[in-house]
C-alpha cells in the first residue's frame, strides 16, 4: 500500500530525535542548496533520510541485543547489528549514486507531469503494449516462477483518470509469491501511463511484505510512462515516482531487436528497453516488446534469468 501518514510522522520523529542527540545533521536549508537543482536536491534529501533510517535501525537492533541473557549471544548480536549497519550504509551510497545518474539522464527540473483527465482513455492500443480487457499473458521464468498478467474489465479512478486494472501474479508451482494490481491508462497521444500498484508478497499464503505499493496523488506519488507513443533510441523516462518506494526508469536501446520465445517463435524489429531502479542499483533488466503483442521477453542482466512469453489467451 502507499506510504502511510503514520509512517511519515514516525520517520520525522526519529529524525528529530537523532538531530537532538547529535547523531545527524539538520536538513540543508534553501540557502545551502541550489534551488534550481531539484533532482540533485531530491537525491541529497533521500540520502539523509536513508542514513537516519540506518542509524535508527542500528540502535533498535542494539536495544534488542541488550535483552539477550547470555554475554556471548549479546556480543554476536552486536556484531551482526554492526555488519548490517555497514551494509545498509553502503546501500544508501549506491542509491545516491543511482539517483545522481538519473539526474544526469533526466535533467534537474522537478518531476511534475501534468495530468489532465480529459486527455486520457481506457483504450490501451499502443502497438508495443496493447492491454485489451480479457487478455491473459503467461510467462515462464528460468528461475522457476510463472508470471500471469491478466488485463481485467475493472477500472480504478486515479487523479481523475479512469485506469485499467491489470492483475499480475507470480507463483512457484501452486504457491503464489506475489500478487499485484497495476493501474494503466493511455493518453490521446498514445503514451501508456502507469498510475500505481497495490502489491503484496506472500510466503505460503501469508503476507510478508507490501513494499513498492503506491498510487499517483497519494503522499507525493507521481505517475510515469511505461510505453511511449513514438519511442526513439536514447529516450529515458520515469515509469513511476514515489521517493523511497517507487523509482523505476527506462531507456530505449533499440527499435530493431530480435527475441525468440515459446509463444510466436522469433519476433523481429522488437522495441528493446533497459529498466533500472534507484532503490535497487544492481537491478537491470532488458525488455523486448513485439508490435501487436506487447512484452514477449525479459532478461535479468545481473543473473541471466529469462522470462519468456508462453501463451496469450483472449476472452470476451
Amino acid at each position: 500500500m502507499p506510504l502511510r501518514i503514520s509512517s511519515i510522522q514516525r520517520r520525522r520523529a526519529i529524525a528529530a530525535t537523532l538531530i537532538a542527540l547529535g547523531c545527524a545533521s539538520p536538513p540543508a536549508t534553501t540557502a545551502h542548496a541550489n534551488s534550481n537543482d531539484r533532482c540533485t536536491n531530491t537525491a541529497t534529501a533521500a540520502q539523509r533520510a536513508c542514513k537516519q533510517e540506518v542509524a535508527s535501525n542500528y540502535w533498535l537492533a542494539r536495544g534488542m541485543c541488550e535483552n539477550l541473557p547470555a554475554a556471548a549471544d549479546r556480543a554476536a548480536c552486536f556484531r551482526d547489528a554492526a555488519i548490517t549497519r555497514q551494509s545498509d550504509s553502503g546501500d544508501c551510497l549506491a542509491q545516491l549514486s543511482a539517483r545522481r545518474t538519473s539526474c544526469d539522464d533526466l535533467g534537474e527540473n522537478a518531476y511534475a507531469p501534468a495530468i489532465v483527465p480529459a486527455n486520457f482513455t481506457t483504450t490501451i492500443d499502443n502497438p508495443f503494449l496493447p492491454l485489451v480487457p480479457g487478455t491473459t499473458f503467461v510467462y515462464d521464468n528460468t528461475n522457476g516462477e510463472t508470471v500471469t498478467v491478466a488485463v481485467t474489465h475493472d477500472t480504478q479512478e486515479i487523479l481523475g483518470v479512469t485506469s485499467v486494472v491489470v492483475h499480475d501474479t507470480a507463483a512457484i508451482g501452486a504457491n503464489v509469491i506475489e500478487d499485484t494490481l497495476d493501474y494503466y491508462a493511455q493518453d490521446l497521444q498514445g503514451n501508456v501511463w502507469y498510475l500505481g500498484e497495490d502489491t503484496a508478497e506472500y510466503d505460503h499464503g501469508i503476507v510478508i511484505g507490501v513494499g513498492g505499493a503506491w498510487r499517483a496523488g497519494v503522499n507525493g506519488a507521481k505517475p510515469g510512462i511505461v510505453m511511449k507513443a513514438n519511442p526513439s533510441v536514447g529516450d529515458v523516462y520515469r515509469q513511476e515516482f514515489l521517493l523511497g518506494e517507487a523509482e523505476d526508469q527506462a531507456r530505449i536501446v533499440a527499435t530493431n531487436a530480435n527475441a525468440t520465445v515459446p509463444f510466436g517463435g522469433t519476433y523481429t524489429d522488437c522495441l528493446e528497453t533497459t529498466e533500472t531502479s534507484s532503490l535497487e542499483p544492481d537491478a537491470n533488466e532488458s525488455k523486448f516488446f513485439a508490435s501487436g503483442v506487447g512484452l514477449v521477453l525479459v532478461i535479468d542482466n545481473a543473473t541471466g534469468d529469462r522470462e519468456e512469453l508462453v501463451s496469450v489467451a483472449v476472452e470476451p
